[in-house]
Protein backbone atom coordinates (compact mmCIF):
# COMPACT_ATOMS: atom_id res chain seq x y z
CA UNK A 1 0.00 0.00 0.00
CA UNK A 2 1.17 3.52 -0.87
CA UNK A 3 0.54 6.30 1.65
CA UNK A 4 0.04 9.78 0.18
CA UNK A 5 0.73 12.23 2.98
CA UNK A 6 -2.14 14.66 3.50
CA UNK A 7 -1.01 17.86 5.19
CA UNK A 8 -3.29 20.22 3.30
CA UNK A 9 -0.99 20.77 0.31
CA UNK A 10 -0.86 18.96 -3.04
CA UNK A 11 -2.78 17.27 -5.83
CA UNK A 12 -3.82 14.46 -3.54
CA UNK A 13 -6.74 12.95 -5.38
CA UNK A 14 -5.36 13.22 -8.91
CA UNK A 15 -2.30 11.44 -7.57
CA UNK A 16 -4.44 8.76 -5.94
CA UNK A 17 -6.36 8.32 -9.21
CA UNK A 18 -3.12 7.89 -11.15
CA UNK A 19 -1.96 5.21 -8.73
CA UNK A 20 -5.31 3.45 -9.05
CA UNK A 21 -4.86 3.56 -12.83
CA UNK A 22 -1.72 1.42 -12.53
CA UNK A 23 -3.56 -1.10 -10.37
CA UNK A 24 -2.00 -0.12 -7.04
CA UNK A 25 -3.65 0.72 -3.73
CA UNK A 26 -3.12 4.17 -2.27
CA UNK A 27 -4.54 5.97 0.72
CA UNK A 28 -4.54 9.72 1.34
CA UNK A 29 -3.82 10.16 5.03
CA UNK A 30 -2.26 12.18 7.83
CA UNK A 31 -2.53 9.26 10.26
CA UNK A 32 0.96 8.32 11.45
CA UNK A 33 0.05 4.69 12.06
CA UNK A 34 -1.30 4.33 8.51
CA UNK A 35 1.78 6.01 7.02
CA UNK A 36 4.08 3.84 9.13
CA UNK A 37 2.34 0.67 7.97
CA UNK A 38 2.59 1.62 4.28
CA UNK A 39 5.13 -0.04 2.00
CA UNK A 40 5.75 3.20 0.07
CA UNK A 41 5.28 6.88 0.97
CA UNK A 42 4.65 9.90 -1.28
CA UNK A 43 5.03 13.51 -0.14
CA UNK A 44 3.14 15.73 -2.62
CA UNK A 45 3.14 19.51 -2.60
CA UNK A 46 2.16 22.69 -4.41
CA UNK A 47 2.47 26.31 -3.31
CA UNK A 48 5.04 28.07 -1.11
CA UNK A 49 7.90 26.25 0.61
CA UNK A 50 7.65 27.95 4.02
CA UNK A 51 3.89 27.45 4.22
CA UNK A 52 4.18 23.76 3.34
CA UNK A 53 6.90 23.15 5.94
CA UNK A 54 4.81 24.92 8.56
CA UNK A 55 1.78 22.80 7.67
CA UNK A 56 3.87 19.65 8.07
CA UNK A 57 4.94 20.90 11.49
CA UNK A 58 1.38 21.88 12.43
CA UNK A 59 0.33 18.31 11.60
CA UNK A 60 3.22 16.99 13.73
CA UNK A 61 4.58 15.28 10.63
CA UNK A 62 7.87 17.11 9.95
CA UNK A 63 10.12 14.89 12.07
CA UNK A 64 7.92 11.86 11.41
CA UNK A 65 8.47 12.24 7.64
CA UNK A 66 12.23 12.19 8.23
CA UNK A 67 11.85 9.07 10.37
CA UNK A 68 9.82 7.34 7.67
CA UNK A 69 12.45 8.12 5.04
CA UNK A 70 15.03 6.70 7.44
CA UNK A 71 13.28 3.33 7.58
CA UNK A 72 14.52 2.50 4.09
CA UNK A 73 11.08 2.20 2.52
CA UNK A 74 10.69 3.85 -0.92
CA UNK A 75 9.89 7.54 -0.38
CA UNK A 76 8.95 9.97 -3.19
CA UNK A 77 8.63 13.76 -3.06
CA UNK A 78 6.74 15.42 -5.93
CA UNK A 79 7.14 19.08 -7.02
CA UNK A 80 7.18 21.13 -3.80
CA UNK A 81 7.36 17.80 -2.00
CA UNK A 82 10.68 17.20 -3.76
CA UNK A 83 11.95 20.68 -2.89
CA UNK A 84 11.23 20.06 0.77
CA UNK A 85 13.60 17.06 0.70
CA UNK A 86 16.57 19.44 0.46
CA UNK A 87 18.53 21.20 3.21
CA UNK A 88 16.96 24.62 2.75
CA UNK A 89 15.07 26.92 0.43
CA UNK A 90 15.65 30.57 -0.44
CA UNK A 91 12.04 31.17 -1.45
CA UNK A 92 11.13 34.56 0.06
CA UNK A 93 13.68 34.21 2.84
CA UNK A 94 15.66 31.24 4.11
CA UNK A 95 13.77 28.20 5.33
CA UNK A 96 14.78 24.82 6.71
CA UNK A 97 13.99 21.73 4.67
CA UNK A 98 13.86 18.07 5.63
CA UNK A 99 17.57 17.56 4.95
CA UNK A 100 17.10 14.19 3.25
CA UNK A 101 19.02 15.16 0.10
CA UNK A 102 21.98 17.59 0.06
CA UNK A 103 21.23 20.78 -1.85
CA UNK A 104 19.30 24.03 -1.80
CA UNK A 105 16.24 25.47 -3.55
CA UNK A 106 16.53 28.83 -5.29
CA UNK A 107 14.50 30.93 -7.75
CA UNK A 108 15.05 30.20 -11.42
CA UNK A 109 14.53 33.90 -12.20
CA UNK A 110 17.92 35.41 -12.96
CA UNK A 111 19.34 31.94 -13.63
CA UNK A 112 17.45 30.94 -16.78
CA UNK A 113 17.94 33.23 -19.79
CA UNK A 114 15.95 36.46 -20.01
CA UNK A 115 12.76 36.17 -22.01
CA UNK A 116 11.77 32.73 -20.76
CA UNK A 117 8.47 32.64 -18.91
CA UNK A 118 8.43 32.12 -15.15
CA UNK A 119 7.01 29.86 -13.89
CA UNK A 120 8.50 27.19 -16.09
CA UNK A 121 5.24 25.57 -17.13
CA UNK A 122 4.51 22.83 -19.63
CA UNK A 123 5.99 19.71 -21.17
CA UNK A 124 9.74 19.17 -21.29
CA UNK A 125 11.95 16.24 -22.25
CA UNK A 126 14.02 14.49 -19.62
CA UNK A 127 17.76 14.00 -19.86
CA UNK A 128 18.32 10.83 -17.85
CA UNK A 129 21.43 10.52 -15.66
CA UNK A 130 22.63 7.19 -14.31
CA UNK A 131 20.33 4.25 -13.68
CA UNK A 132 17.53 5.54 -11.48
CA UNK A 133 14.99 2.71 -11.06
CA UNK A 134 12.08 5.15 -11.43
CA UNK A 135 13.04 5.63 -15.07
CA UNK A 136 13.72 2.01 -16.02
CA UNK A 137 10.87 2.01 -18.57
CA UNK A 138 11.58 5.49 -19.99
CA UNK A 139 13.58 6.62 -22.99
CA UNK A 140 15.88 9.62 -23.23
CA UNK A 141 13.81 12.69 -24.10
CA UNK A 142 10.47 11.39 -22.80
CA UNK A 143 8.30 14.38 -21.89
CA UNK A 144 6.81 15.19 -18.48
CA UNK A 145 4.83 18.13 -17.10
CA UNK A 146 6.39 20.92 -15.02
CA UNK A 147 5.01 23.91 -13.11
CA UNK A 148 7.62 25.69 -10.97
CA UNK A 149 9.39 28.98 -10.30
CA UNK A 150 12.05 27.51 -8.00
CA UNK A 151 14.47 24.65 -8.54
CA UNK A 152 17.05 22.56 -6.70
CA UNK A 153 20.73 23.47 -7.03
CA UNK A 154 24.03 22.15 -5.63
CA UNK A 155 22.72 18.58 -5.82
CA UNK A 156 24.80 17.15 -8.68
CA UNK A 157 25.78 14.02 -6.75
CA UNK A 158 22.11 13.03 -6.45
CA UNK A 159 20.85 14.09 -9.90
CA UNK A 160 18.95 11.47 -11.87
CA UNK A 161 17.39 13.72 -14.54
CA UNK A 162 17.50 17.28 -15.84
CA UNK A 163 15.24 19.28 -18.14
CA UNK A 164 16.42 21.99 -20.50
CA UNK A 165 14.93 25.44 -19.92
CA UNK A 166 17.62 27.70 -21.32
CA UNK A 167 19.92 25.84 -18.93
CA UNK A 168 19.66 22.32 -17.47
CA UNK A 169 17.37 22.41 -14.42
CA UNK A 170 17.06 19.68 -11.80
CA UNK A 171 14.18 17.41 -12.79
CA UNK A 172 14.73 14.43 -10.49
CA UNK A 173 16.99 13.28 -7.66
CA UNK A 174 17.70 10.17 -5.59
CA UNK A 175 19.46 9.54 -2.29
CA UNK A 176 19.31 5.77 -1.65
CA UNK A 177 15.58 5.11 -0.98
CA UNK A 178 14.51 8.79 -1.19
CA UNK A 179 13.41 10.00 -4.63
CA UNK A 180 12.20 13.36 -5.87
CA UNK A 181 10.64 14.65 -9.08
CA UNK A 182 10.25 18.35 -9.79
CA UNK A 183 7.68 17.47 -12.44
CA UNK A 184 4.24 15.98 -11.77
CA UNK A 185 4.06 12.27 -12.72
CA UNK A 186 0.30 12.37 -12.09
CA UNK A 187 -0.04 15.03 -14.82
CA UNK A 188 2.44 13.45 -17.24
CA UNK A 189 0.26 10.97 -19.09
CA UNK A 190 1.64 7.55 -19.99
CA UNK A 191 5.20 8.51 -19.09
CA UNK A 192 4.11 9.60 -15.61
CA UNK A 193 2.21 6.36 -15.08
CA UNK A 194 5.34 4.39 -15.99
CA UNK A 195 7.26 6.33 -13.32
CA UNK A 196 4.60 5.72 -10.67
CA UNK A 197 4.46 2.04 -11.59
CA UNK A 198 8.24 1.77 -11.28
CA UNK A 199 8.07 3.45 -7.87
CA UNK A 200 5.33 1.07 -6.72
CA UNK A 201 7.44 -1.91 -7.81
CA UNK A 202 10.45 -0.92 -5.67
Amino acid sequence: MIAIIDYGVGNLFSLKSSIAAIGEEAVVTSDKSVIASADHVILPGVGAFADAVQKLKDCDLFDFVKEQAGTGKPFLGICLGMQMLFDRSYEYGEHEGLGLIPGVVRPIEGVVPDGLDIPHMGWNGLHLIGDCPLFKDLSEGDHVYFVHSFAAFDCDQNLTATAEYGIPLTAAVQNVNVYGTQFHPEKSGTVGLKILKAFASL
